[in-house]
């Protein structure tokens, strides 16, 4: 019996609950992750680590962030970076699928 093998492009991200993030007069998204766990604690005490870490999305990231609504497929989500940047967003379908792989690595989405 063969596999039937899913089509990233039809994967649905959701932003994780809990992550705060702003938006800065620029358009620029950051997001605020709080260094939680044992290692952690550990770091921020021996090396000051801080306890939330800010993150700076770049300009596609920060267009793609705020429409991730758990309803949108990242086909559709290209569609609107398509519409919005143009070629600048080229190869675009690659680049969508990577980024969202890196968000779902460090935990900042999952899939429906």
């Amino acid at each position: 019996m063969k596999k039937q093998t899913e089509n990233y492009l039809d994967k649905i991200p959701q932003r994780k609950e809990g992550i705060n993030w702003s938006v800065a007069e620029d358009g620029a998204v950051t997001l605020e992750i709080e260094n939680k766990g044992i290692y952690n604690k550990i770091a921020q005490k021996l090396f000051k680590k801080p306890k939330i870490s800010f993150i700076h999305l770049e300009a596609i990231g920060s267009f793609v962030w705020p429409i991730i609504d758990g309803m949108k497929d990242i086909a559709a989500i290209g569609v609107e970076v398509k519409e919005h940047f143009g070629d600048e967003a080229q190869p675009l379908y690659p680049r969508l699928a990577k980024y969202f792989q890196i968000l779902e690595t460090y935990g900042f989405i999952t899939f429906k």
